[in-house]
């Protein structure tokens, strides 16, 4: 496991989830943290990378700094009126310059994801861990569990402090992996392990014996396979795969609302692709997708609601609808989300009942059918 994440053994612990390795990091800065410290923490994220810090905030009283991103521009943003409001955003990004008038010498912890696992977008982890660490003396943890999936991972190049992913979404057991590098290790950690046991690698420190060992014993395998894997072909493969859908989405920007990136460039983002039907519930959505076709969607916030209610100004419940995609996607079987495969922009065509206005009753007509429980099949 270290040396698939250019690691040295010392610097990774296995555990349970990603949001109980974050809880048992959370204990182990205890003392780190004290009242007037400050914790910039990220409303991008996954609350795995939120709740740990909000706890210990109220815990050692240390100020919270929200950071919530700026909103991006995007070629293809659409030019009509959404169902956000002006003040929300659609495609917030993780960035210094948003960073920049957070931080102050009080700061001690600031959290950031690598990929948002509803927005799909990369943040870029090495020019954020250059500006933390030019500019103060905190700590950077990220929240690599949707990024993971898709491209390779050198915590050295990235050049953060703590780095978290799960293995059950890196095709492996239901775990998760966490580095802590050794500077600060020594700078910032105290073990919650026994007394007696030792304390010089990070296992000791946090592990608790709760890595499953018979889970741990498939890792290796894993990490050969993983060790084996093509990822610029990947990235390519799936910029192709998001491509389909985001193209579709885009061509009716009054119907379609995508959060994230607006363009399927794998530089800027991987094939997590969220959006919302104008006069839809995303739940209606998926179920009506799920109904008719073998397209397997979600909808929801996905345990990242302070993203979907306080920044991109959704329904904390329901949220989004979700299409994730990976390299063993392809065009070799029916129903595939893919350039040669029957692609879910058309069943989105076909399946999903748009409030498009018509000159003729059609909105009318729509409403009345959505009152009596009908599905319609409109063709834009």
């Amino acid at each position: 496991m270290a040396k698939y994440i250019n690691a040295d053994p010392t610097e990774v612990v296995l555990g349970p989830s990603t949001t109980q390795l974050f809880r048992n990091l959370s204990l182990a800065l205890y003392d780190y943290l004290g009242p007037g410290d400050e914790i910039v923490i990220s409303k991008i994220d996954h609350e795995a990378n939120i709740a740990s810090w909000v706890q210990l905030a109220e815990w050692r009283g240390c100020k919270i700094v929200w950071w919530e991103g700026e909103e991006s521009p995007s070629p293809t943003a659409p030019t009509s009126s959404s169902s956000t409001s002006s003040t929300k955003k659609t495609n917030p990004h993780l960035t210094p310059t948003s960073l920049a008038p957070l931080l102050t010498p009080k700061t001690k912890l600031v959290t950031a994801t690598h990929t948002s696992n509803i927005l799909g977008t990369i943040t870029d982890i090495r020019a954020l861990s250059a500006y933390i660490h030019a500019n103060s003396s905190a700590l950077l943890c990220v929240d690599a569990v949707a990024y993971a999936p898709h491209r390779a991972i050198d915590v050295q190049l990235l050049g953060a402090d703590i780095y978290c992913f799960s293995w059950y979404k890196l095709y492996g057991p239901h775990m998760a992996s966490m580095y802590v590098s050794r500077s600060a290790q020594e700078k910032a950690l105290k073990t919650i392990g026994h007394f007696f046991k030792p304390t010089h690698t990070l296992e000791n420190k946090l592990g608790l014996a709760a890595a499953n060992y018979e889970l741990t014993a498939s890792i290796p395998a894993v990490s050969e396979y993983l060790a084996r894997t093509p990822w610029e072909a990947i990235a390519a493969h799936e910029e192709v795969l998001q491509g389909v859908l985001i193209e579709y989405l885009n061509s009716k920007p009054e119907v379609y609302t995508i959060y994230g990136e607006r363009v399927a460039d794998r530089e800027k983002r991987v094939p997590v692709v969220s959006f919302t039907v104008k006069g839809r519930e995303s739940k209606g959505v998926v179920d009506a997708i799920e109904e008719r076709s073998d397209f397997a969607c979600r909808w929801g916030s996905f345990y990242s609601n302070r993203l979907c209610e306080e920044v991109l100004g959704l329904d904390a419940v329901d949220g989004v609808v979700r299409v994730s995609l990976l390299h063993y996607n392809t065009g070799e079987f029916p129903g595939c989300l893919s350039f040669c495969g029957v692609s879910l922009a058309f069943v989105l065509r076909t399946f999903i009942l748009t409030f498009i206005p018509c000159n003729r009753g059609g909105n009318q007509r729509v409403r009345q059918g959505a009152r009596r429980g009908r599905v319609f099949v409109i063709i834009a």
